[in-house]
């Protein structure tokens, strides 16, 4: 792979209090200029069928800040209010190329508090960072190394419910670069008895953290329901405590998988998973907190990105293929598998371990999509009854 890979490097800072006074103003602001913008594009699509293009939107913006109601726009940086529309019209490219919703307004309380910095908006020398607006550079805490002589093209800022700061630089890195080639792939069958069973026979343990914190994390929540609704300083309090027990379980989560998946990035060419829908999986209303600890979806992202970097292969195969019920001996297909039967043996003699035979089977699968680019459909009822793969067995268990 070449190198200039461009990666984000996100590292916490402590800002003084005139410091979060204004990114709090900047935040604030760049939510008004999304909402006013995306209320614009609405209105006039609804009422004239007109699209309003981002010069458009960046023309309105020069006139809010001359009138008196919303002057105050004009008090921050104009890059973040900029890159707001920017990313307004990313989210219309991506409805109209139906690949997202359509974009919502964004919520004082519930929208992610952040505000990105283009390079005039910025500077960055003898690793000090020092936004527009103001005089002093964050205090950063340099928890890892920058890629020598790097220097950001852009830099979003952020704080997340718990009341953390977060700083985001975008760099080119050239030290990612493609792994030595090998020969070796592996099968990854994604569980909650163990989070991921290996087609090697590898079993790694789901760490379930949301069960580890659940008592404190409900304890919390109970204190937040007895405070009275509104803007009071108890309230605030109990709900930053209960942020950051969610904070504390998503690290811990992110971390552990981050590990995962590099290991198995390096460790191998070729990785084959399964292509389920989580979405549809959460539905189950009895599993549907374990699935979501799982974190699956963020599993399968982390590594198709490393994956990419590195010069590896990752093969999703089809989310309707038997993997558990196929015989990775024979290739004979059972009529049923209930989700509760974890070993199960054969006709021609054979015990499975079930996520074991899942594994092995997805890479037998996963190898025959590289090989002759052929789909992997399964066969989808039997003379035995109707087959039931693991997407719906989940679905349907009560």
């Amino acid at each position: 792979m070449a190198t200039g890979v461009k990666r984000a490097f996100k590292y916490r800072f402590y800002p003084t209090n005139a410091q979060a006074a204004e990114l709090s103003r900047t935040f604030g602001c760049v939510r008004k200029v999304y909402n006013l913008a995306l209320a614009a594009r609405t209105e006039a699509w609804t009422l004239r069928a007109e699209r309003i293009t981002y010069n458009a939107t960046s023309a309105m913006l020069t006139a809010w800040k001359k009138t008196e109601e919303l002057a105050y726009l004009g008090d921050v940086s104009s890059v973040p209010l900029q890159q707001a529309l920017r990313h307004l019209q990313t989210a219309f490219t991506h409805f109209f190329a139906k690949w997202a919703k359509y974009p919502r307004f964004k919520s004082r309380k519930k929208s992610r508090k952040s505000a990105e910095y283009t390079t005039s908006a910025f500077r960055f020398r003898d690793g000090e960072l020092t936004l527009a607006k103001m005089t002093q550079p964050l205090d950063i805490v340099w928890s890892r190394p920058l890629p020598e002589g790097a220097q950001p093209s852009t830099v979003t800022v952020s704080q997340d419910a718990a009341g953390r700061w977060f700083v985001s630089l975008l760099v080119e890195d050239p030290g990612i670069r493609a792994l030595p080639a090998t020969d070796t792939a592996v099968g990854v069958d994604a569980g909650l008895d163990h989070l991921l069973t290996l087609s090697s026979g590898e079993k790694i343990t789901n760490p379930r953290h949301e069960r580890k914190d659940r008592a404190r994390l409900a304890k919390a929540q109970r204190e937040l329901s007895r405070k009275a609704k509104g803007d009071g300083a108890n309230r605030a309090k109990a709900r930053r405590k209960v942020a950051r027990i969610h904070a504390r379980i998503a690290d811990r989560r992110r971390d552990h998988l981050q590990k995962l998946t590099t290991r198995l990035v390096r460790e191998n060419q070729t990785i084959v998973i399964e292509d389920l829908t989580v979405r549809n999986l959460l539905k189950n209303g009895r599993l549907a907190r374990a699935i979501s600890d799982a974190a699956w979806s963020e599993f399968r992202s982390m590594l198709e990105y490393k994956a990419q970097w590195c010069g590896r292969e990752v093969i999703a195969v089809d989310r309707w293929f038997p993997s558990s019920k196929l015989c990775s001996a024979c290739g004979r297909l059972q009529a049923r598998m209930p989700l509760h039967v974890r070993t199960w043996t054969c006709d021609c003699g054979v015990t499975h371990d079930r996520d074991g035979n899942a594994a092995k089977n997805l890479l037998a699968a996963g190898l025959a999509v590289s090989a002759c680019g052929a789909g992997v459909r399964p066969q989808r009822s039997t003379p035995g009854g109707q087959s039931a793969t693991k997407q719906e067995t989940l679905q349907r268990e009560p």
